[in-house]
């Protein structure tokens, strides 16, 4: 029947030319995109807000590596617009409601020439912002195919200042770039940034997604994708003359882009638009894009917060190996062990102590298992088998003491890059984690991928990453992956999927220069945009803290608390040792107590590169929790406190930078105090260079 839909079509007078065609409008509030074809018959777009243009007429289209693509000629064969406007409840987040209020634009196109296959474009338009997407329905023309490029544009009005990364195909862990688009020249970082473990990015002038931008007339721009599913990410390249931007997606093994099959979609490209920064960091529109959960019992679903051995690693002070090499054996055949194992039963029975003791839901334990002598720069695939632990780590004994002082395990599950033997290993793995009572698992990706020539942030890998958070949840296991692909709204439908890595998280200051002042000013507006980070912040010892004596955490000790607030995560890790925390139990009292979850969430002064200050509000509690950071450069923050229930009186015990603080001379220099405050009360906070403040707002008898 499709094919004689299709001469029927053909019958009925399609032109021997292409056509112009359109415009085709859909808008919601003061943004509006347009769709036309050319006279080329190429799809086009075009993105305002209010009378400010956002992007420019821009190309559409996807190039096939088996005849003709969709880049023209086209012809339109017909347009749909509807409006949806309904509320849904997240799992865990920043609120307990949101919002999802759209005008769907679906257009339909088809090649002018034989075989005549079909392409819908759907723009769905949001009060900040527009996100569409390709589809591919089903047809006699299409079935399997393979992607050489995309052609999506973005067509900038003018040299916009940018916050950017490199784009890498295996990495999104270096420090931000502010300039000019023009300025964009991402290689002196890519060769400098030997502390990264594997870097391939072949084109200078290419960015990843979350791109952060700023126009002169004071628009900010945020764009990024969502709902990646069976598609490689999302780079950008810079034409530095023209200030277009081009979809550049990473390529396969084999040098292409993607394997799909119609009927089937990309992912969307999203475009978030405001004259207001705060209103960036607000947008729920990239979840909206996101699927519901495919999860339907969540209920074992739990954010928490964990301490973990961890950070000693990364100092020095213990090593995840329990010998020196795989070859260093006793007459036995046994390991011989260096003695500077960190995951042994008594260090890892000290972190449940601190942990029972401050109320601390989780411990992380990593160098657990047997292997870490052998994978570090070695293309292997048979590295660990997720099972087995090293002789001085007994899982039953950890367990019940765990259970014992009311304290759950994270389990470590780093891979080495060899995703297929992970995968080899998700049913032995994730029995094993019930089995012991893990709830969690933190994974990792260290390395260069296998299958051999894949990358991290391509198709094979970005399917991968949902196996594991299906794999996971059919153990009722949640998931934090390091090394991963930045996420794109995921959480929304694979809700067991808590956090991610995928950006340069405080472990940089541990091994590396560090990240500057201004990084957690930034990554809120970058990294953070898709989903939240485990970015591992309560860093107390800010010097002196690694065998060098040379480092620095770039913050005060007071910024590491508002990180708690800033950098959303359901998963935050008290990140530095628990000997440098009982030095300073009073600022600790703030990690001890900040939730995880979230009912309300407001952005109350913001401005990428600069300053945050945002708020939350903690679930199904009336207690509120802030933090304000700044960049190098000291601050007085005003802070309006209307967000409080009115008539209610409330204890604010203040966490701030003390007299004299300094990222550089003075980092822990701190202050606490109390006072009682209501809806009318205003608080001026000082925030020293590289500083912060955080607050907890209780209430109190009225």
């Amino acid at each position: 029947m499709e094919k004689y839909l299709f001469l029927l079509l053909l019958a009925a007078g399609a032109p021997a030319a292409a056509q112009p065609a359109g415009p085709l409008a859909a808008s919601l509030g003061s943004v509006k995109v347009v769709f036309a074809l050319n006279a080329a018959g190429q799809p086009t777009y075009s993105v305002a807000c209010g009378q400010k243009p956002v992007v420019n007429a821009s190309r559409l289209g996807i190039t096939l590596a088996d005849g003709p693509g969709f880049d023209g000629p086209l012809v339109l064969l017909g347009s749909e617009r509807k409006d949806v406007d309904n509320t849904w409840q997240p799992v865990w987040g920043e609120v307990k409601n949101i919002r999802d209020h759209y005008q769907q634009l679906t257009v339909h196109l088809r090649q002018l020439a034989a075989p005549g296959r079909r392409l819908d474009v759907v723009f769905r338009v949001f009060a900040d912002g527009v996100g569409f997407r390709y589809e591919f329905p089903r047809q006699l023309a299409l079935g399997n195919f393979v992607v050489r490029d995309e052609l999506t544009e973005f067509a900038l009005p003018a040299d916009h200042q940018a916050f950017w990364i490199p784009g890498d195909y295996d990495t999104n862990e270096y420090y931000y770039t502010h300039s000019r688009l023009s300025a964009v020249d991402g290689a002196p970082q890519v060769k400098a940034s030997t502390e990264i473990a594997v870097r391939v990015a072949p084109d200078p002038q290419a960015v990843a997604t979350p791109l952060m931008l700023k126009a002169d007339d004071g628009l900010y721009v945020n764009i990024h994708e969502a709902a990646q599913v069976n598609y490689p990410a999302l780079q950008l390249h810079v034409d530095r003359a023209s200030h277009r931007l081009t979809a550049r997606l990473v390529p396969n093994a084999v040098g292409s882009k993607a394997f799909l099959h119609a009927p089937c979609r990309t992912p969307w490209r999203t475009i978030i638009v405001s004259d207001r920064a705060s209103d960036i960091l607000a947008s729920k529109l990239i979840l909206n894009l996101n699927e519901p959960s495919k999860i339907a019992d969540t209920g074992w679903i739990k954010p928490m917060k964990f301490v973990g051995v961890w950070w000693e690693m990364q100092i020095g002070r213990t090593d995840w190996k329990y010998a020196s090499s795989a070859d260093t054996l006793d007459a036995r055949g046994q390991l011989i062990p260096t003695g500077r194992h960190g995951a042994n039963t008594a260090n890892v029975k000290r972190y449940i102590d601190f942990a029972a003791r401050h109320g601390i839901a989780g411990v992380l334990v990593e160098g657990w298992n047997v292997g870490w002598e052998d994978w570090f720069g070695n293309w292997k695939e048979n590295v660990f088998d997720f099972v087995t632990p090293y002789p001085d780590f007994n899982a039953q004994e950890i367990s019940q003491y765990a259970k014992a002082k009311g304290v759950q395990m994270i389990m470590h599950n780093e891979t080495s890059g060899a995703a297929t033997n992970y995968e080899q290993h998700f049913d032995t793995a994730y029995q094993f984690m019930n089995k012991y009572g893990y709830p969690a698992v933190k994974t990792g990706y260290v390395g260069r991928i296998i299958p051999r020539g894949e990358h991290h942030d391509g198709q094979w890998m970005s399917n991968h990453f949902v196996r594991v958070a299906e794999a996971a949840a059919r153990y009722r296991v949640v998931v934090d992956m390091h090394e991963a692909v930045r996420p794109t709204g995921l959480g929304r439908t694979y809700p067991n999927w808590l956090a991610s890595e995928a950006g340069r998280g405080n472990e940089y200051n541990a091994f590396s220069t560090g990240s500057p002042p201004d990084h957690e000013t930034i990554m809120p507006f970058t990294r953070l945009m898709g989903g939240p980070m485990d970015y591992t912040p309560g860093i107390f010892k800010l010097k002196n803290y690694e065998p060098t004596g040379k480092r620095q955490v770039r913050t005060t000790l007071a910024k590491q608390l508002a990180l708690y607030v800033t950098m959303y995560s359901p998963l935050q890790m008290a990140a530095d040792l628990p000997e440098n925390y009982e030095q300073h139990l009073d600022a600790f009292q703030f990690i001890a107590d900040v939730p995880v979850d979230w009912d309300d969430t407001r952005i109350l002064a913001a401005e990428p590169g600069d300053y945050l200050t945002t708020v939350r509000k903690a679930k199904d509690k009336d207690e509120w929790y802030l933090g304000s950071i700044t960049d190098e450069n000291a601050r007085q923050q005003p802070v309006k406190l209307d967000f409080l229930t009115p008539g209610q009186r409330y204890e604010a015990i203040l966490y701030a930078d003390g007299e004299g603080a300094d990222w550089q001379k003075n980092p822990t220099a701190y202050q606490i105090t109390k006072r009682v405050v209501t809806n009318k009360s205003v608080l001026t906070l000082k925030l020293a260079p590289g500083g912060g403040a955080a607050i907890s707002f209780r209430p109190v008898g009225k």
